[in-house]
């Protein structure tokens, strides 16, 4: 496959090729995050930008010598808060698309491709690499019961593979998304809300090698996320009436 190549936000020359950078949240990922680093450099010369949330192992070493730019953070903000972070990196920096993707080598750098089309094309101004084959038991109840209760159709309502938009990122990088715990539901009925157009595409994703889902590890973590979630989703449609 062709690499993808990225312009560069100061130059402001017109360009068929993506102003982009990818957007890494992680935590404790030494064991996979050079691997995630070097397959992206593999596909596309976009920039990399790892969010370490307070790693206590050496990832930001690791992240560091394999070439990515790494904003460290000094408090653990979670999944979410991690990513908000490079999405207000990505707003100061001007890019005009941002990838996110997990650290722990799930997300398959070879689909990027796939998943930019639809946004560089202007078919949607979000989009989102689903993959309903995955998970256990657990994460697909959750699944149901999120679309069920937010009115949201969309297929693979937690995956963080994902492509932003302009739109999209400033809309993200304001206060009032700093109040949501996850990427999910809350980020996704705001964008809908504020009138931007979502689409998933489905690819194919790889089983966590190292370490545990920060969400699906423990049904009790699984219950507070369901109950949190769901509230989340209740609350939303209720005012909407």
């Amino acid at each position: 496959m062709k690499p993808l190549q990225a312009t560069n936000p100061n130059k402001g020359t017109e360009s068929s090729l993506p102003n982009c950078v990818v957007v890494i949240p992680a935590h404790n990922e030494s064991l996979d995050i050079v691997s995630v680093i070097n397959e992206l450099r593999s596909v596309s010369s976009f920039p990399i930008v790892v969010v370490d949330d307070a790693s206590t192992d050496n990832t930001i070493e690791k992240a560091e010598k394999a070439g990515a730019i790494v904003v460290p953070l000094v408090v653990q903000l979670g999944a979410w808060g991690a990513t908000q972070t490079g999405l207000r990196y990505a707003l100061k920096h001007d890019y005009a698309y941002v990838i996110t993707m997990d650290a722990d080598g799930q997300h398959k750098a070879a689909s990027l491709p796939k998943l930019l089309e639809p946004v560089i094309k202007n078919e949607a101004d979000v989009c989102i690499g689903a993959c309903t084959q995955r998970g256990s038991l657990s994460r697909k109840i959750a699944w149901a019961l999120m679309k069920r209760v937010s009115g949201l159709r969309l297929e693979d309502l937690t995956s963080g593979f994902r492509v932003y938009d302009r739109r999209a990122i400033s809309k993200l990088s304001r206060w009032q998304a700093t109040l949501l715990e996850y990427q999910d539901v809350g980020v996704l009925a705001m964008l809908k809300d504020s009138g931007l157009r979502i689409k998933d595409v489905e690819v194919n994703m790889l089983q966590r090698q190292h370490g545990i889902s920060r969400i699906f590890y423990s049904w009790t973590a699984v219950l507070y996320y369901m109950f949190y979630t769901l509230l989340l989703s209740f609350t939303k449609r209720r005012f909407k009436k």
